[in-house]
């Protein structure tokens, strides 16, 4: 395959911290028209590179290129400003430099307001959000051959991310990106960079191809190291299945998933109906809110005022999983306060079920004492957690969050962003409640947390409420979505974010494109669907409830032995042999339920087939 040669490039560079190494001999170019992909968990140097990259870190070794002239443009994580400069001077100074002095205010002022900032506002009026803002905007106006971005997404809302993309997609030169955001790497990524344990791995596929390549790969590399170490197999067959096993659909999940979302569709009405009152739902112990006809609006400077919510109703129940979204401004954060009661509407009314339980998750991790090991902050002066009112070893439950052994008793401060998360979630998980309330959960959470936090809310009894701009993660966790559409509109939609983008009412001047697409792909389809499943394909799908049935039942009692709280203290060989007996088997689980859907699928799209 040609490549374009590279404006910028390391060859052969390694790097090292306090020993540990960070990458070693890692090969990155990148060209005009490239669009690259690095991925890797929190703590595993991607930024790092990046900056080396960049030319902002020196490497030990190795060789950085760039040629002659070319702009490279790094979109900062901590950007710093001047002394009392406004959003508008800090982004002009990323302007390249032109033979004229014709004015290019105009420039500076589109990028700026088009990511929600005014250019005129004080840099040290800030947030932590709109400083990257600030930054993302100074490196879009400064007309590079390369951009290196490192979580453009954070902090932004979903109609800007789609804009971005679509600057992104319209760009010439080239780019590297760093994201959590799978949707956004799936769109723009055409090749994939993967720094794991210190190595720099690539695949000329894309991003969409990402989790199998470093399934196959792991599961070779776990392979060769049986011969090796059993030591260093363990970590990696760890390794694979934290990152990739999770990723794999669970049968019971999906179909609940479904199932959660047939039902909400249902349930849902035009705004303006009345709904069934609350107290029976209570007594049946259901209901978990409901508003009828609420509105809110907000006073502004010049005396007008804000509409942001208006003649809004909708009834939640238990096990419901709402996502909320909306451009920033339009009142996301002022529904989401009404309807768990910190704010009164002006009209209408919110009613609470009785018993209801709210748990805040805010990625804020003020919870969090730097100084506390991991095994003090969730099992303090003991070694046992109660999860659904069971008494399960604190041990377990780490590990059931992703940590090690070696962690266990290491200060909170040593861990990075992304464990830290992970530890916030396993604590907020260990206390009492039923209505899980989050705000923007995915922002710095690396792709294995945000795996983590998906399993752990469609596992979860309660009821969900969360405001995201990560479309992936919207589509595989929610059963409605409550769109904030300005001037006081909310509408609500079952299913995820896919199935919003297919029932919103599009623009008139996007109807003849979305009808011309996908026509040719759908009337060739039903030529190539089997009559059946052949003899061998049947048999699989009959016994595989039965093996997933068998799975389950050990499962349950390796999960009651290690429920034991002495068992850990009394016979560490015996509480390790146990939970690597529990691990194989759900991850035997996981493959037979991931079967399982596959050709549960390919029967219902064979019997759909069939009635066209």
């Amino acid at each position: 395959m040609a490549t374009n040669p590279p404006i910028v490039a390391l060859r052969g560079a390694s790097l090292s911290f306090g020993g540990n190494p960070v990458f070693e001999k890692a090969d990155l170019p990148v060209g005009i028209g490239d669009r690259l992909c690095l991925v890797g968990r929190n703590g595993s140097g991607k930024s790092t590179l990046m900056k080396a990259l960049a030319g902002l870190a020196d490497i030990d070794s190795g060789e950085r290129f760039q040629q002659p002239g070319a702009r490279i443009a790094y979109l900062q994580q901590e950007p710093v400003f001047a002394k009392d400069s406004t959003v508008g001077q800090y982004v002009a100074q990323g302007l390249p430099p032109v033979q004229d002095n014709a004015p290019r205010d105009h420039l500076v002022e589109s990028v700026v307001r088009r990511l929600g900032l005014a250019p005129e506002t004080p840099t040290a009026r800030l947030s932590g959000g709109e400083s990257r803002r600030a930054a993302l905007a100074r490196t879009l106006v400064s007309d590079p051959d390369v951009l290196l971005l490192d979580e453009p997404t954070n902090h932004l809302d979903l109609p800007t991310i789609e804009w971005l993309e679509q600057e992104l997609l319209g760009f010439r030169g080239g780019i590297l990106l760093v994201s959590h955001d799978r949707a956004f790497l799936t769109r723009l990524g055409q090749k994939t960079y993967w720094l794991e344990r210190g190595e720099l791995r690539r695949t000329n596929q894309s991003f969409a191809h990402f989790e199998d390549w470093a399934d196959k790969l792991l599961a070779d590399e776990e392979m060769q190291a049986q011969k090796l170490n059993r030591r260093i197999a363990e970590e990696t067959r760890w390794l694979r299945e934290g990152l990739t096993a999770r990723r794999k659909r669970n049968m019971g999940r999906v179909k609940a998933l479904m199932v959660n979302r047939r039902e909400r569709a249902e349930r849902i009405r035009p705004s303006g109906r009345m709904i069934v009152s609350v107290e029976t739902a209570e007594g049946a112990g259901t209901a978990i809110i409901e508003a009828n006809h609420i509105a809110k609006s907000f006073p502004q400077p010049d005396g007008t005022e804000k509409l942001l919510v208006k003649d809004f109703s909708t009834r939640i129940i238990r096990r419901d999983r709402i996502g909320l979204i909306g451009p920033n401004g339009a009142g996301k954060t002022t529904l989401l306060k009404m309807l768990i009661g910190e704010l009164k509407p002006d009209k209408g009314r919110v009613k609470i079920g009785f018993g209801v339980e709210i748990a805040y998750f805010d990625q804020k991790r003020e919870q969090l004492n730097p100084t506390t090991s991991l095994w003090e902050t969730l099992a303090p002066g003991g070694d046992t957690v109660f999860i659904n009112g069971k008494p399960k070893h604190v041990a377990t439950y780490l590990k059931e969050f992703l940590f090690q052994d070696r962690q266990f008793r290491s200060p909170v401060g040593s861990l990075s962003g992304g464990e830290r998360n992970r530890l916030l979630l396993a604590k907020l998980f260990s206390q009492p409640h039923n209505f899980l309330v989050m705000d923007e959960p995915t922002n710095d959470l690396d792709m294995e947390t945000l795996d983590l936090l998906q399993e752990v809310i469609a596992d979860y009894e309660g009821t969900v409420l969360l405001v995201s701009h990560d479309r992936d993660f919207l589509d595989r966790t929610v059963t409605a979505m409550l769109a904030v559409e300005g001037e006081g509109k909310v509408t609500e939609y079952a299913g995820g974010y896919r199935d919003y983008l297919a029932q919103r009412p599009a623009p008139v001047e996007d109807t003849p494109k979305a009808a011309a697409k996908p026509a040719a792909p759908k009337a060739e389809k039903p030529k190539s669907a089997p009559a059946k499943l052949s003899y061998k394909d049947q048999r699989e799908l009959d016994q595989l409830p039965g093996m997933i049935d068998k799975l389950g039942t050990e499962i349950a009692k390796l999960e009651e032995k290690l429920a034991d709280p002495d068992l850990f203290r009394r016979d560490p060989e015996s509480f390790q042999k146990t939970s690597a007996l529990l691990e194989r088997a759900q991850a035997a689980l996981a493959k037979s339920e991931d079967r399982w859907l596959e050709l549960e699928s390919l029967r219902e799209g064979i019997e759909q087939a069939k009635t066209v």
